[in-house]
């Protein structure tokens, strides 16, 4: 597995110069990711391709990393008379496939920070990331390179050495590998915010973090060896990277790349073990990972199925071959965790509340009564979490979360645990003002203050215990970013993701995006941006088109006059990222131009 020096002088030196000592040819460190891999069965299945049938073994994956992290420290070691890459930045634009997963395994061999650029980003975005993090490696798989040379061509404040990789067809010839335990690990991975509210920041993750991330998600979400769990998700986002690659790995699961995202596609997959017409059936998917946007696109688009597609299709993603479903990164509507169950013959979808900076923090449990509608769980093994009262700042206790007047208190999620990322990169005041003292002196470290507001209370049947012992007592309710969905009207506070999930249980509605508009009387007033149905052009009174006074109407038996927006702009799409959510301070401007 080589690169191919395409750019910078630093490239070009002779590559005679300085040579890597042969003992580290076969060396990883010994940490708990690359322990796992050595532990690991190495015929056992590691990465499959879904579309060319392409599978790479464990064996394979130790000594592609092997050879690619070699290759890489010779490479900065030829550049560069230190030679270190210990602490640096190493970015790459990678598709989501087994050349991905090596590139990021042999970064964390190296003890370097692995930086996944999104190579749908427009290249002054890329150049952004780029000089923010000062990274001083770049590498692009052969796909990419272009890619990559239009982001150098803009011109970087720190040129990195840039290579290209060449594509991985067959695995390396597997070879003994030692563990060598780092001396001081520096390590790890960096990840830029969405900056759905502010500049995207990097957010620099520790291979410990890493660890303790896909530690807790083993414990909670029980993966194995025996898991095949389809990956559709982009490779620049926690989710795609922690919970459908690092976690697998970790246990032995296999990881099945079907991306990008195609509907049709994903359902014939799910099928195919269950179709007679499939002459070489694949294994079957265990394990499904994604957000409300994929899964409302599968049920819109079953019913267009051919109907043994779609029988063997809801064979597919029962609850006796898909053992796990989750949905994360954006609320989940009710009716879609409805509609998917009912299709899925009683398979509910998992939610959970996680973030860049925190990994994944809290959950649902594996027991379908722990999956209780709105509530996205308990804190994950590991994590302590902690509601911080929003109008007077004092921590909400356990047992007191209903006010005097009997509401119940809303506070903002802080967290704390060896999850925690360890700094915004290069952004000391965003990290002092992220993290708070709880002046206990019980040296278990400062919280991370998430900005999400969230209520809690005890639901009846839920919580027992029957998930783990971590799934007990109150659940958490997210209501929303403090800066952009908790809404402050007169003297009433209210959650935008209520109402918008009071928004998509109406047939009419398709999309909904709830914000705060400015008022003079009242401070902020409610308005809605949302996409309606095909249906609801001749749905309204008189059979004009469904419009603000039948919204109104339709919502005055399931929230409060004050929680009912004012104001109802109608899109043919709601613009989101990759992951599916909004940014609603660009909505705001662009809809209601405030």
């Amino acid at each position: 597995m080589s690169m191919i020096s395409l750019l910078t002088r630093r490239a070009r030196i002779n590559c005679s110069r300085i040579r890597i000592p042969a003992r580290q040819l076969s060396t990883l460190p010994n940490t708990t990711i690359f322990r796992a891999l050595q532990d690991h069965d190495p015929d056992s299945l590691a990465v499959i391709h879904s579309s060319s049938a392409r599978s790479f073994t464990y064996g394979s994956l130790i000594a592609d990393v092997v050879a690619a992290k070699d290759d890489l420290e010779r490479k900065a070691a030829n550049a560069n008379a230190s030679g270190q890459l210990a602490g640096e930045r190493v970015a790459f634009l990678a598709e989501n496939s087994y050349d991905y997963v090596v590139t990021l395994l042999a970064i964390f061999a190296s003890d370097a920070i692995a930086l996944p650029l999104s190579p749908s980003f427009p290249s002054g975005e890329l150049k952004y990331i780029l000089d923010n993090s000062q990274a001083k490696v770049l590498l692009a798989t052969e796909k990419y390179a272009d890619k990559a040379m239009e982001v150098l061509h803009q011109g970087l404040d720190r040129e990195p050495l840039f290579n290209v990789r060449k594509k991985l067809l067959e695995g390396a010839a597997r070879q003994s590998v030692t563990l060598e335990a780092l001396k001081k690990p520096s390590g790890g991975m960096m990840l830029y915010t969405s900056g759905t509210t502010n500049r995207p920041k990097g957010v620099l993750i520790p291979q410990s973090a890493l660890a303790a991330q896909a530690s807790s998600l083993l414990q909670a979400w029980n993966y194995s060896p025996d898991d095949r769990l389809l990956h559709l998700l982009p490779l620049h986002h926690i989710h795609g990277v922690v919970n459908a690659i690092v976690a697998p790995i970790v246990a032995g699961s296999s990881i099945e790349f079907m991306y990008p995202f195609n509907t049709d596609q994903v359902w014939k997959r799910l099928a195919a073990p269950f179709q007679s017409t499939t002459t070489t059936k694949p294994s079957k998917i265990t394990f499904l990972t994604a957000v409300p946007t994929i899964y409302n696109r599968l049920l819109n688009t079953f019913p267009t199925l051919q109907a043994e597609t779609q029988k063997a299709a809801k064979e597919g993603i029962s609850p006796s071959n898909l053992r796990l479903n989750i949905s994360g990164s954006a609320a989940l509507p009710t009716p879609t965790k409805t509609s998917w169950s009912n299709l899925s013959n009683g398979n509910v979808l998992l939610e959970r509340f996680g973030m860049t900076e925190v990994g994944m923090a809290i959950s649902c449990g594996l027991d379908n009564a722990d999956r209780v509608d709105g509530s996205v769980g308990w804190p994950l093994p590991g994590v302590e979490a902690r509601l911080v009262d929003t109008d007077n700042g004092q921590v909400i206790p356990v047992g007191d979360e209903i006010d005097p007047k009997g509401r119940e208190r809303e506070g903002e999620i802080q967290l704390r645990g060896d999850t925690i990322f360890s700094e915004y990169w290069g952004n000391e005041k965003a990290t002092r003002e992220g993290f708070v003292d709880d002046g206990s002196g019980d040296g278990k470290g400062k919280w991370f203050c998430t900005g999400d507001v969230a209520t809690r209370r005890v639901v009846n049947g839920a919580g027992s215990g029957s998930s783990g012992e971590w799934a007990k007592g109150p659940m958490y309710f997210i209501q929303g970013r403090k800066s952009v969905d908790i809404i402050k009207s007169g003297a009433e506070k209210i959650s935008a993701l209520e109402v918008e999930r009071e928004l998509l249980s109406l047939p009419q509605i398709t999309e909904a995006a709830v914000v705060g508009l400015p008022s003079e009387k009242w401070g902020q007033k409610v308005a809605a941006v949302v996409v309606l149905h095909p249906d609801a052009a001749s749905s309204g009174r008189s059979g004009k088109s469904w419009g603000p006074m039948d919204m109104r109407r339709a919502l005055k038996e399931h929230l409060a006059p004050y929680k009912i927006p004012s104001e109802m702009k109608v899109l043919d799409a709601i613009p989101r990222n990759a992951m599916g959510k909004v940014n609603k301070k660009a909505l705001i401007k662009e809809v209601f131009d405030v």
